[in-house]
């Protein structure tokens, strides 16, 4: 005599009820700690611009963050404005840095929208900052940045993270040997003209003397990733050009 259990109804029940009881867990779990992933979210962002310009707590070649209970206080003592960019619009805005930069590359896909750029502007030793989050394409995945520059689009520093670059390799983007190299470097080639920065294989400055070649030396092993850093300065930078020519 067959069991009940052995039935194929008695499994696609199983089944569905083992999915919505997931489910629900899931979404409650998620509900609950939606506010800790936004304030998550929030110090990382905010660490990470902070970090750009030279705010943090690095000791030898380690990179350390402004720590998480004294984050925001640090970023209301720096960052002095932050604004949005959209087309020819400038507005204030407090809550910038929590833009998706993704969602926004997202919508700008259909040439009928105009994407919403953030900027920081903080200030450090009496000098100014302009920091502004950029994200690009890796060899596995995302790649993205923090890029502080000065008003005549002149990098004053520099914080790149991943998702999924190799270890040891395209991972590299977020020592500080790498993320050092791009202090000074310019955006604007000799003429004025926006150039970006490539990250070149065989570079023949591999000190990093020359800042004014548009050029970092590679990561030893990680051309694609390299290939995608100077795509995402030269492009998403390139975006932030009609600003700071306005500040002249």
């Amino acid at each position: 005599m067959e069991k009940r259990t052995d039935k194929n109804s008695y499994t696609l029940l199983f089944a569905v009820a083992m999915v919505v009881i997931v489910g629900t867990l899931l979404a409650f779990t998620a509900q609950v700690l939606k506010s800790k992933i936004e304030e998550n979210r929030r110090i990382e962002k905010q660490q990470n611009i902070l970090y750009a310009m030279g705010v943090n707590e690095n000791e030898g070649t380690n990179v350390n963050f402004i720590p998480t209970d004294k984050v925001n206080t640090v970023f209301k003592q720096f960052i002095k404005k932050q604004i949005v960019i959209q087309g020819s619009k400038i507005s204030e805005n407090d809550k910038a840095y929590l833009i998706d930069v993704k969602a926004e590359q997202e919508f700008a896909k259909n040439p009928k929208n105009t994407r919403r750029l953030p900027l920081f502007i903080g200030e450090k030793d009496g000098k100014t900052f302009y920091i502004a989050p950029i994200r690009g394409k890796g060899l596995w995945d995302a790649v993205w940045a923090y890029i502080a520059m000065d008003k005549n689009m002149v990098v004053q520093g520099a914080f790149f993270d991943h998702k999924g670059e190799t270890p040891g390799l395209g991972a590299n983007i977020t020592q500080r040997f790498f993320m050092d190299d791009f202090i000074g470097e310019h955006l604007l080639d000799k003429n004025g003209n926006f150039k970006g920065i490539t990250v070149l294989k065989g570079n023949a400055d591999p000190k990093n003397v020359d800042k004014l070649d548009n050029e970092v030396d590679a990561l030893a092993g990680a051309t694609i990733t390299g290939n995608g850093v100077s795509a995402m300065l030269k492009d998403e930078l390139k975006l932030y050009e009609p600003y700071f020519k306005n500040l002249k």
